[in-house]
This record gives C-alpha cells, sequence and structure tokens, in this order.
C-alpha cells in the first residue's frame, strides 16, 4: 500500500476532527504556525491542505479573525440533491450558478450549516449560467413544493427570460432572496458585495503604486462583471489618467476559457504594454499567471495583477495574489437566516445587505520603478 503523503494526513486528520465533532460548526481552528507544529510538516503543506478544505466547504476563512469550521459530518452538496433535517420544518431550495467549484461550496456550506440546525431540509440545483437550465431548475422547484427559495441570478445582465417563474413564486406568497447580484426587472430583496466600489479599489489600489497603464478583464453577461468594470473606469476618471484603446478586455460565459487570455496575450506583445491587470476573478487571475510565465513575464516585477473573491486560489500559486475579499460563508448564513424569518413571518421583512468590499494585498502587485 502506497504510504500517504504529509498533506493528506494533514487533511484527513482535520477532517477527522470536523466529522467527530471535535471541531463544531463556527469553531476556529488552530493557527498555521500550530498546525504546522502539531504536524510537523512545512507552512506550504498546512496552506494545501487548509486551502483544499476551504474549497470543498469544510471550513472558511474570516480575514484578520482566523480559519473556521463551516460544518459537521453532512455529506457535500451536489446538484438537485436533498440534506434531510431533524424535525423538517419545511424545505428550502438553493439555486447557484455552480455547486462544486471556486466560491461556491463556501457560500453552499454556509447556507446548509444554518438552515440544517433550524430544521429544514435543503433542495440544490445549478444552472451553469444558463438561462435554460435556469428555467428547469425552477420548474423543478415550484413542483417540489419549496417553502422558499435563496437564488443567485443567471446572466444578470441580461433581460431574463424566466421572471414569469419569479412572478409565480411571489403570487404563491413563496419568498425568495437573490445572492450575488438580482434581476432589475424585479428589484427583489437580495444580498451581494458592492461590486463597483470592489473594482474601484482594485484599480486604485495599483494606481497608488505607480502604474498608469492598467488592463481590465471583466466578464459582462453578469452584473457582478459590469460593475466591477464600472469601478474600475471610475478610478481612471478619478485619478485623471489617459485612456487608451483595449484597456477593457469583456468575454461572456461561453468565451471565458479562451477569449480574455487570447486578447491579453497580444496586448502583453507590443511594445507599449500595460505594468497592471485588474480581473473579474481570481480563477481569471490564475490564468493570468500561467500565460505570464508562458511569454516570460514575471508577476509582480514585470506584471501588478489584482484578483477578485479572496478565494482559496490566492494561496494556491507560487505568487500570492492580490485579491477584493468576497463574504462567501458569511454571506450564506446571512442568506439562511434571511430565508427562515421569511418563512415564519417573524415581523417585518428583513433588509437587503451590500457588503463593503475589502481590498487583501498580498506578493502579486508593486510599486512601479
Amino acid at each position: 500500500m502506497a504510504q500517504k503523503t504529509k498533506y493528506t494526513m494533514v487533511k484527513e486528520e482535520i477532517t477527522e476532527w470536523i466529522t467527530s465533532g471535535k471541531v463544531k460548526p463556527g469553531e476556529k481552528i488552530h493557527s498555521e504556525n500550530e498546525l504546522m507544529k502539531l504536524f510537523g510538516v512545512s507552512r506550504h503543506t498546512i496552506r494545501q491542505a487548509v486551502g483544499d478544505l476551504v474549497h470543498e466547504g469544510w471550513l472558511y476563512r474570516e480575514q484578520g479573525a482566523g480559519t473556521f469550521c463551516s460544518r459537521g459530518n453532512n455529506p457535500s452538496p451536489g446538484s438537485a440533491s436533498s440534506f434531510p433535517a431533524i424535525k423538517n420544518k419545511g424545505n428550502i431550495g438553493v439555486i447557484t450558478t455552480y455547486i462544486s467549484d471556486y466560491i461556491f461550496p463556501s457560500i453552499i456550506k454556509g447556507i446548509e450549516s444554518y438552515l440544517t440546525t433550524k430544521g429544514y431540509s435543503l433542495t440544490f440545483a445549478c444552472t451553469d449560467n444558463d438561462v435554460e437550465k435556469e428555467k428547469q431548475c425552477l420548474q423543478t422547484m415550484l413542483s417540489s413544493n419549496i417553502h422558499g427559495l435563496i437564488v443567485e441570478p443567471t446572466k444578470s445582465s441580461n433581460y431574463n427570460p424566466n421572471i414569469n417563474y419569479y412572478l409565480e413564486l411571489e403570487q404563491n406568497q413563496i419568498p425568495y432572496l437573490m445572492i450575488n447580484q438580482f434581476y432589475s426587472q424585479l428589484s427583489p430583496p437580495h444580498i451581494m458585495i458592492d461590486d463597483e466600489h470592489g473594482g474601484y479599489i482594485a484599480t486604485k489600489h495599483l494606481i497608488e503604486l505607480g502604474h498608469k497603464k492598467i488592463i481590465g478583464l471583466f466578464k459582462t453577461d453578469d452584473l457582478q462583471g459590469v460593475n466591477r468594470m464600472k469601478g474600475f473606469i471610475r478610478a481612471y476618471k478619478e485619478f485623471n489618467l489617459s485612456f487608451f484603446p483595449d484597456m477593457v478586455i469583456t468575454y461572456s460565459t461561453e468565451d471565458q476559457d479562451s477569449t480574455p487570455i487570447e486578447q491579453l496575450e497580444k496586448l502583453l506583445s507590443k511594445e507599449d504594454k500595460p505594468t497592471a491587470i485588474v480581473c473579474y476573478n481570481d480563477q481569471l487571475a490564475i490564468k493570468v499567471i500561467n500565460m505570464s510565465r508562458n511569454i516570460g513575464a514575471s508577476i509582480p516585477e514585470d506584471l501588478s495583477l489584482v484578483g477578485y473573491d479572496d478565494s482559496f486560489l490566492t494561496e494556491t500559486s507560487d505568487v500570492k495574489l492580490t485579491s477584493v475579499a468576497h463574504p462567501k460563508t458569511k454571506m450564506g448564513i446571512e442568506a439562511a437566516k434571511w430565508i427562515v424569518n421569511a418563512v415564519e413571518k417573524k415581523g417585518n421583512a428583513s433588509p437587503s445587505i451590500v457588503y463593503e468590499p475589502e481590498l487583501i494585498i498580498r506578493e502579486s502587485t508593486r510599486a512601479i520603478k
């Protein structure tokens, strides 16, 4: 039998703490230094193991506070699957654009950790950011006799052809809450981050480091990307920087694996090339890091880079990524609290929440010479 790697041993031991109840949801785990001493391994091994457990939804990070347990011994969520709760009070639907990728496990675990303790079962589904799949998810939810719905909008910057299903929810007095964005045609209650300000502070950071030629890469079929781009442009205006051709590269969900990187690579091959980049999210920023290696550019020596979401990816690269923080698990918990209050009609409807973004500065940006 092959010997387990130190990384695997660390990951399995922390998981055992959680499933056995030694560490309970909401409790803080040991610090990096404490884990290094406890397991006798390097900081890199601890970061890799903890980063994976955050990505998988077992743990979540709070900036300045540490790393916390986000769940007990429940299985990981899957598309259109349910989690029974003790003394079931009802069924809550959760529709997100994705479930098992990127920041979504942390959001979903925040939702699950609260709702299951309150006696609600959950039905999960994902749209893959496709409006036809969203239609199918909504039809399934409506036929499942859900008592409330938490939903992340699909392609929120475009007109949504599924508005009638949300109106049906309203007619049936089924409360619903939108997260990360909302459909402007409905103006529903929502919990989201101020993405325009997030794009602004990311760009402002680079400008204050002396960068004057900054490229913005934004996905524009979601309002998150449109608003981050607005913040990017606002920073340019406020600091009186000169605009230039190709300073903004936009793309859609269908083109995200190729278009932004291909266009950026062309720009970086020119003599008067940009010195910094603001990315729509951390996933794209990691692609930029990999591309820069292929063309012989170093980050941050040749190119400063800012991501968005402060995901587990910020710590996985050789260059630790500066990124705008997303509340992830906190958003999930507060969304769950909102929907429980709405279902149980505890007083007046809770107001929408808009989080103030924070820039987490790491190694991928530096002052220009």
